[in-house]
């Protein structure tokens, strides 16, 4: 494990809560920069040691709930949120491409890299990162 990224875990497993109960988008619809639903925001993956939002756990596809497969956005692709929806700056197109993440697995750190990658962004544990500049989960 690289001890620089810690470890991420689902808000849902911690007993940590958001500062801002008007943060927590769990349930909320994604859409793409289009308009397009991708999916529901499922769970929030934070940063304990900093006690941070990093990634959106949305699972899409299924049948109410069945066969849904869980995908994971970077929080810096988080465009706007209102009470009903999450709209984020890529296309369906391009978080279907996206590399898959499993926090699960011993090489979660190289996969987490490599989705901070596809999406253009420095991981937030390595030099020269930036928080997102639009304020979500900041």
């Amino acid at each position: 494990m690289n001890v620089e990224s810690g470890t991420l875990m689902r808000l849902g497993d911690s007993d940590q809560t958001l500062a801002d109960p008007a943060d927590d988008i769990r349930g909320c619809t994604v859409l793409d920069r289009d308009g397009n639903e991708i999916g529901e925001v499922d769970d929030l993956l934070i940063d304990p040691e900093h006690r941070k939002v990093r990634l959106l756990r949305v699972e899409h596809g299924g049948l109410l709930g069945i066969g849904a497969t869980p995908l994971f956005l970077p929080v810096e692709t988080v465009e706007r949120v209102t009470d009903e929806a999450v709209g984020i700056d890529r296309s369906r197109a391009q978080v279907a491409a996206a590399p898959g993440y499993a926090p699960e697995l011993v090489d979660r750190d190289k996969d987490l890299a490599n989705l901070y990658g596809y999406y253009g962004y420095t991981p937030y544990w390595a030099a020269g990162y930036l928080p997102s500049s639009r304020g979500f989960f900041s």
